[in-house]
């Protein structure tokens, strides 16, 4: 039977998962996520789970930190003051914004902390600093060789 190697397009259905079992992704009820073994379209850590799985096989991956989304980082935390929002918005922590460096270049923020004069926004990934378990079911190798069972 075929296995995935590096290269392989594949259509993955997944459960992500933290380590204390709260789930933060998964396709139930979407399409298989799709992607190339090794192109960088997941993280290092999904890519290597699925290497060697063949069509139809189920099993659950633990990732870590260094193979997800890497650890928090304390430069992309940053203080920024309150009377710079719209006068009508109240801070509050855990909200989602999307902010602008100048450039043109937009990015998700979220408030960690409101303090009198100010908030700081988290610029890490949602995921950074977490280990990840993921239950995948490998649904199909795109363009793989047709399996052809011949009659007994």
């Amino acid at each position: 039977m075929q296995q995935v190697k590096n290269g392989d397009t594949v259509r993955v259905h997944y459960h992500g998962k933290l380590t204390d079992g709260t789930t933060f992704d998964s396709s139930e009820g979407r399409s298989p996520l799709e992607f190339k073994v090794g192109s960088g379209m997941v993280i290092p850590g999904f890519d290597s789970g699925v290497t060697g799985m063949s069509v139809g096989e189920k099993k659950t991956i633990h990732i870590p930190v260094d193979e997800a989304y890497g650890p928090k980082n304390d430069e992309y935390i940053m203080g920024f003051p309150k009377d710079r929002f719209p006068a009508d918005m109240v801070p509050e922590v855990g909200m989602q914004l999307n902010m602008s460096d100048g450039q043109g270049q937009t990015f998700p923020v979220v408030i960690a902390e409101v303090q009198e004069d100010s908030v700081l926004l988290d610029a890490n990934h949602p995921l950074a600093g977490e280990d990840l378990v993921f239950d995948l079911e490998l649904v199909e190798i795109v363009g793989g060789s047709p399996l052809i069972i011949l009659p007994e």
